[in-house]
């Protein structure tokens, strides 16, 4: 007979994805025993393997569920109708909000790609082409081709700079808000994207 599934068992799921990306981010992928997750979650390893059979399913329950929000940040904004200048500032708005929120998720889908098997990595690298490629999409639309697609690439992955990192420094509580931190990095990209005329 099936086994009944526990009624807050996407719950239990979540909980276990969350405190397995706070350990991952401070104390690394590798670093983390599933002694830690136990205490953590409050759970016994064999309960721990019920809802996720490895640790390495675990890591990748964390970046799938952070990057996914990514994609479906993407998928929301291209879908708008709106010109391609507010298409961009929409979406840096709507990464930020996500970064703010899931600090840990991003340290770890920064830091621990390469601890993935590699048919789940290659999963998640996918992702994050699309959401690269759509932004590379929108400059393009915005301040025109540049000499090469590479040229293009690296102007796309300058915005990514500007943000991705912003959790090794920024204060959210601070006097800066994320909301206004996100105009600052439109402002700036609007200003003096590279490649672009600024006399014009």
């Amino acid at each position: 007979m099936a086994r009944t599934q526990a009624a807050d068992y996407e719950q239990r799921r979540e909980t276990i994805v969350e405190k397995a990306a706070a350990l991952f981010a401070k104390q690394g992928f590798h670093g983390t025993s599933m002694s830690d997750l136990s205490a953590a979650t409050k759970m016994s390893k064999s309960l721990l393997y019920h809802y996720y059979g490895s640790k390495e399913e675990m890591l990748y329950a964390v970046m799938l569920s952070h990057v996914d929000q990514l994609v479906g940040d993407v998928e929301g904004v291209m879908q708008l109708d709106l010109a391609a200048k507010a298409k961009l500032a929409a979406l840096i708005h709507a990464f930020m909000v996500h970064y703010v929120g899931a600090v840990d998720r991003q340290k770890v889908l920064l830091n621990e790609l390469e601890s993935l098997p590699p048919a789940r990595r290659t999963v998640i690298v996918s992702k994050q082409r699309m959401i690269v490629d759509n932004l590379q999409g929108l400059l393009v639309e915005i301040f025109g081709k540049m000499e090469s697609t590479a040229e293009e690439r690296v102007r796309t992955m300058l915005i990514f700079g500007m943000i991705n990192w912003t959790h090794t420094w920024f204060d959210p509580n601070g006097a800066v808000s994320p909301d206004r931190l996100a105009d600052m990095v439109v402002d700036f990209t609007m200003g003096a994207a590279p490649g672009t005329n600024r006399s014009a």
